[in-house]
């Protein structure tokens, strides 16, 4: 995947609110380890519904650290798991990845 986590996304809703974007990126370093935990945990106990159930969730923050082709793969990959494929797993692995570095930078 050529993409990266960025700040566009947050940048263009906050309209030059720094507060709204240290609140907004607060919530997201706050929660996202939990929700990774949850999926994992999910998925290792092949409880395919819950962890498309997670993907859902974790697809809004890819959206929101401006990841398009991440949130893509996202919403692919949660129809997949509740057919039980699993083709998408590490491209979506990869993107969490690369969320977890870039929130631990900001």
């Amino acid at each position: 995947m050529n993409e990266a986590p960025n700040l566009s996304y947050i940048d263009k809703l906050s309209k030059g609110d720094t507060l709204f974007v240290k609140t907004l990126l607060g919530i997201i370093k706050k929660e996202l380890s939990g929700e990774i935990a949850g999926y994992q945990f999910h998925l290792e106990n092949k409880d395919f519904n819950k962890t498309a159930g997670h993907v859902h969730k974790l697809s809004h923050k890819i959206r929101i650290l401006g990841l398009e082709k991440g949130y893509k793969i996202a919403e692919n990959y949660r129809k997949d798991l509740l057919e039980r494929n699993l083709k998408l797993k590490l491209d979506f692995e990869g993107i969490l990845t690369s969320m977890l570095l870039f929130i631990k930078k900001v």
